[in-house]
């Protein structure tokens, strides 16, 4: 099929009516005409007959452009191209090789082909496998090879070392490509280590702090993690990364409990505005008494609630589980206010899904059930740490309520008065036209009266 406006078309019809007009017909006719039947007349020994097949070369260059670019190893297959086009010189050059060898003779020096004679040398694989070996000495300016004895050895040798050159320059160039795209990519996905690291040097950071930076970068490759998720994607459409965020998170999320009773559409929404996070051995994702800004959600790893010396562990947190929530959702009696509540420290690496105060109102302003959910879990959790105050929570329902009442009684004053000023403008926009044909009617008066007293 081919591409027409975006759209694939898989018609046979328009495919064969466009394969005919387009350049590339004409070529393939030829590459196909069947000059093989040449051999009933020059014989097997002249396989240049042949040499219109070669003129199906672009098609396979663009059997590889396009299997370059759907690839999931670009990489890895341009080396493997790279390395088919090695083998591909070198075998024509040891043709070239063994063509001129049996021009001069066989076995005539030592530098052409040995002939039949020469033992193991009757059987044509060993002669095209030694062909092959010379050839590969010259390509790769090895040297080791007998001395040239004729003009035209010297030039064929010649032309070797400088198609060699020339080969080598290429190669050289091709992979020093694919090496800065395997690191542009890297860069692009992972952060660079070597400007924290000297900062770190310059500033004098101790050893041990270095090293948990390295191992911290290091397992972000090893584990194929990826904290600038949003800066990778941001040239997708909006719909289009929803479908890849939740193809890679969605998994992970629906074994969060909260988020298990939701909807597809909804958890895509919702994977928008999620931050992967990553936290390292001993540090701490959040301490009692910060200012919250975030909720957390497990998705790799373990977490553990330790008291305030920073080693009793309390309770130890895995996946699928969720915190922070406290501190985000204003629940009514909450001592410790928008306040964290306990210390949590990573147990070893820890992959965590972050949500900001600003989105989690966002989602939760489109989604009033789960904002009921999670603030009857933060009561019951503040209840079990002793950290709700009942009367409180009553008093602020209590004032909550009478606000209410007084916004209600507001709205229906405010509605009153709009009706009765709606019934003053209709009575001033009547009497105002009242009024207009009043004057006017005794502007005619005037004119009529205003002839007759010229006259007399």
């Amino acid at each position: 099929g081919f591409l027409e406006d975006g759209i694939l078309v898989q018609d046979r019809g328009r495919i064969r009516l466009r394969y005919l007009h387009s350049p590339s017909f004409p070529w393939d006719m030829a590459a196909v005409l069947p000059t093989d039947l040449l051999y009933l007349r020059l014989g097997l020994g002249v396989p240049a007959v042949r040499a219109n097949r070669c003129l199906r070369v672009p098609r396979l260059f663009e059997a590889f452009d396009r299997r370059e670019t759907r690839t999931a190893h670009p990489d890895a297959f341009r080396v493997a191209k790279l390395m088919l086009y090695v083998f591909i010189a070198i075998h024509w050059y040891g043709c070239l090789y063994f063509a001129l060898s049996a021009r001069l003779g066989l076995g005539a020096d030592t530098w052409v082909c040995p002939n039949a004679s020469r033992p193991g040398f009757s059987r044509p694989l060993r002669q095209y496998l030694h062909s092959f070996y010379f050839s590969t000495l010259i390509l790769t300016t090895v040297g080791d090879t007998p001395e040239p004895q004729r003009e035209e050895e010297f030039l064929f040798v010649t032309a070797g070392f400088l198609l060699a050159v020339l080969g080598f320059a290429t190669i050289t160039g091709s992979i020093s490509s694919v090496i800065s795209n395997m690191n542009a990519a890297d860069a692009a996905f992972y952060p660079n280590p070597e400007p924290v690291r000297c900062y770190l040097r310059a500033q004098g950071a101790s050893g041990r702090l270095v090293r948990r930076v390295a191992r911290w970068h290091q397992h972000l490759q090893m584990q194929r993690k990826l904290p600038a998720e949003r800066a990778v994607l941001q040239h997708l459409p909006r719909g289009l990364q929803a479908e890849v965020a939740a193809s890679v998170h969605l998994p992970a999320l629906r074994r969060v409990g909260l988020f298990q009773s939701w909807e597809r559409s909804v958890l895509q929404q919702l994977v928008l505005r999620l931050q992967p996070q990553v936290f390292g051995p001993g540090e701490f994702v959040c301490r009692r008494g910060d200012v919250g800004h975030e909720m957390y959600f497990v998705r790799e790893g373990q977490l553990a609630v330790v008291a305030e010396d920073g080693v009793t562990q309390l309770a130890v947190l895995g996946e699928g589980l969720y915190f922070g929530e406290i501190s985000l959702i204003n629940i009514k009696g909450n001592t410790s206010g928008n306040r964290r509540t306990a210390n949590i420290m990573s147990i070893g690496y820890s992959d965590l899904f972050c949500l900001s105060k600003e989105d989690l109102a966002e989602v939760l302003a489109e989604f009033p059930s789960a904002r009921a959910m999670m603030e009857a879990k933060g009561r019951e959790l503040l209840l079990r740490m002793g950290k709700l105050d009942v009367h409180a929570e009553a008093a602020a329902a209590a004032v909550a309520q009478e606000a209410e009442c007084r916004a209600q009684a507001l709205e229906t004053a405010l509605e009153g008065l709009q009706t009765q000023a709606a019934r003053l403008l209709a009575q001033l926009e009547s009497s105002a036209f009242k009024l207009a044909l009043r004057v006017e009617h005794l502007e005619r008066q005037l004119r009529r009266r205003q002839p007759a007293g010229e006259a007399g």
